[in-house]
């Protein structure tokens, strides 16, 4: 099976992992390789406009990733992690996505 993308961790993305329980941090690098190979829903879907999220249910808690995506290398595609939360609700905060499309911009500015 083929890869069809990288995954990149911005400071704050990297920074929310770092600060997790190592069998949690596993788990969602774990599933976030999975996502790199398979079109899983479960794993990686389309949010809002130009935000996807990358998805992790792990003892009890949900984890989320907000992502998008940078096609502009012509080697390979990037998918690019702003940051991550604890998603408390059933839907994803509008606040997050806001955060995570003002931070989309910058990236490409």
């Amino acid at each position: 099976m083929t890869q069809r993308f990288e995954v990149e961790l911005l400071e704050e993305a990297y920074e929310f992992l770092k600060k997790l329980d190592l069998k949690h941090r596993k788990k969602i690098l774990q599933n976030m390789d999975r996502a790199k190979f398979h079109t899983d829903p479960k794993l990686f879907k389309k949010l809002d406009g130009e935000i996807w999220e990358f998805r992790t249910l792990y003892s009890g808690k949900q984890y989320r990733f907000l992502a998008f995506w940078d096609k502009t290398k012509p080697t390979n595609t990037m998918v690019i992690a702003t940051h991550g939360f604890i998603k408390k609700k059933s839907k994803v905060n509008k606040k997050e996505i806001d955060k995570a499309e003002r931070i989309r911009q910058q990236y490409f500015n």
